[in-house]
């Protein structure tokens, strides 16, 4: 099992599988995606190398990331191969929903059985001055969808001041009939959005506190799940999560490690840099990889001092798929 110096165990990888994006939301890439150079992503086989290496080492979930995995020609042989890695027992992907109506069939077809789906407002102007695209009704059909075919939907909703701060009352109408999880996250500073970070930070906790008001009851946390509190209410078939990284002891349940698109481990989304795995890759087995995964886990930190200002390695969140 990988646990780190701190009791930490790690059931849980978040692998990037490209850091293109074709959405320009205005808290992430507001002019787009630009490339710093060549690169050349992990292809099938160091995917495959990577799976079987955590998937050892006691790894039940994957989520497979990007920028926007979708963008990837062969994601659904990816999704495949995750699916089918002996102790692999959860497949999940974070999406911008660009290609969900017309994937989703396929993806589910090839083992996908989780989807978070980034909608950071219900108004469809709101939702295209966000993102730079006016897709939100078709992504809404692709949501529908996925649910028919059983597969767990969550949507992710940045908390915008300036954006979808008064649009409370608008999520919470949507999830009263929807079976899925509307998780709002507090907008994170990375190395290039601190003046937008500034006049659009919204803390979690008085959302919490109103919800705890209002009947709703928090869940207990899944040793594979995500960092977001979640809570639900006896009147609504959907629940709500808060992601809150400024919180107090947020790293303490930690349970997720990252790899990059490039073959580098991310031992915090705000890690200084990344530690390049891609040599231990080559190998026709996974065991090589597999001990430099336990070599380096010692260098976890016990927190991200995010609440010090600290962003690390971290320009933009499409460089991890957060």
């Amino acid at each position: 099992m990988l646990e780190d110096k701190f009791g930490r165990r790690f059931h849980y990888l978040r692998m990037s599988i490209t850091d293109v994006c074709n959405f320009r939301c205005n808290y992430c890439l507001p002019d787009g995606y630009k490339a710093d150079g060549e690169r050349s992503f992990l292809n099938v086989d160091e995917l495959s190398i990577v799976a079987k290496a955590f998937a050892s080492l006691g790894t039940s979930k994957i989520r497979i990331t990007g920028g926007e995995p979708s963008l990837r020609k062969d994601l659904t042989d990816i999704i495949t191969l995750c699916a089918n890695t002996d102790g692999i027992k959860q497949v999940a992907m974070t999406t911008n929903g660009f290609r969900l109506e017309r994937d989703v069939d396929r993806w589910h077809q090839a083992g996908l059985n989780t989807l978070n789906i980034s909608i950071d407002s219900f108004d469809p102007h709101m939702f295209a001055s966000i993102t730079g695209h006016n897709k939100l009704e078709t992504i809404l059909r692709g949501i529908d969808r996925a649910l028919e075919l059983g597969i767990k939907v969550k949507i992710n909703a940045v908390l915008l001041r300036q954006y979808n701060g008064s649009e409370m009352s608008r999520f919470l109408k949507w999830i009263k009939a929807k079976p899925v999880t509307l998780r709002f996250i507090e907008l994170m500073q990375t190395g290039d959005n601190a003046s937008f970070f500034e006049k659009n930070h919204v803390s979690g906790e008085p959302i919490k506190q109103d919800l705890l008001s209002q009947g709703w009851g928090q869940v207990i946390r899944d040793k594979a799940a995500g960092p977001a509190q979640e809570f639900q209410h006896p009147d609504y078939d959907g629940r709500i999560g808060l992601i809150m990284p400024y919180s107090k002891d947020f790293c303490a349940s930690c349970n997720r490690l990252r790899i990059s698109a490039l073959g580098k481990l991310h031992l915090c989304l705000f890690a200084e840099m990344g530690i390049d795995l891609r040599p231990h890759m080559a190998s026709t087995d996974h065991y090589a990889l597999r001990e430099a995964l336990i070599a380096h886990l010692g260098d976890k930190e016990a927190t991200h001092y995010l609440h010090e200002g600290y962003t690390g390695a971290t320009t933009h969140l499409a460089m991890l798929g957060g």
